[in-house]
């Protein structure tokens, strides 16, 4: 039992390690910063303002190439179907690092990604409103993977190119883990209020490459769930802010003992 035990810690912890192919974090456009990540309750929140751009920056860890499916509000950003793994995504070369800045039109350009109120969100606009507030990324290793050698360690890479895949192979969608019955309430109390629109168009060129999948799942499946500031702090992801204090006011009790009025 015990060797059973060890060894089932074991292979945990190596798939974990594994998992862990390509870093995904959001990127305030307008102000330039990288929006802090909050864990939550099993779930990575983060804060957006609405109004702003921003974009999914994805990093690959791994001295392969790997394939990225990206879902934003449950669909697709290349096709715009809604999302599963098994569908068309980015691929990014070894240690690579892109920033996806909107939905794609065409292999020249993308709609602009912008936090905007739910029901202007795109997802809602196309009927699908269940799954926003949510970026994830599914990421799929190389069947025949090509060994970068020349890569000892990452290198800086700005504006890294994307590319779409050529062909999707079919792949069950993954499944997501049930909430607990606390989680549940607290949506239920606190609908989402933030969404992701379809902005402006902006030129975003890609090129097509061939990759075939090495496993029909994904190897990594990671998500980001999102809100405005105010939705998170009702939920109790950041601490509710105390109300200023102000001395100018009067008070029924001040500090201090009684003093001898002025004159004796």
């Amino acid at each position: 039992m015990l060797r059973t035990l060890l060894f089932a810690a074991t292979l945990l912890a190596a798939t974990q390690a594994q998992a862990a192919l390509v870093d995904v974090d959001l990127v305030d456009r307008d102000t330039g910063q990288w929006l802090p990540e909050t864990p939550f309750r099993g779930d990575i929140w983060v804060a957006g303002a609405p109004g702003h751009r921003y974009a999914v920056r994805l990093t690959n860890t791994s001295g392969e190439r790997v394939l990225v499916v990206l879902s934003v509000d449950g669909v697709n950003a290349v096709t715009g179907q809604t999302a599963r793994p098994s569908q068309a995504g980015y691929v990014l070369e070894p240690w690579q690092s892109t920033e996806i800045a909107g939905w794609r039109k065409s292999m020249d350009d993308v709609a602009q990604f912008v936090f905007t109120d739910l029901p202007d969100s795109y997802a809602a606009r196309t009927g699908r409103p269940r799954n926003v507030g949510v970026v994830g990324i599914a990421v799929f290793q190389e069947a025949r993977p090509v060994t970068y050698y020349e890569y000892d360690a990452p290198p800086p890479i700005a504006n890294g190119m994307a590319r779409d895949e050529a062909a999707p192979a079919a792949a069950a969608p993954a499944q997501s883990r049930a909430k607990s019955a606390a989680e549940s309430s607290v949506q239920r109390q606190q609908p989402q209020r933030l969404g992701t629109g379809h902005g402006a168009r902006e030129w975003s060129r890609v090129e097509r490459t061939d990759f075939v999948r090495a496993t029909r799942s994904p190897t990594q499946v990671t998500q980001l769930r999102y809100d405005d500031y105010n939705a998170l702090v009702s939920i109790g992801v950041y601490p509710r802010p105390r109300p200023p204090y102000w001395h100018d006011t009067p008070r029924a009790f001040p500090s201090g003992f009684v003093a001898d009025p002025p004159g004796g």
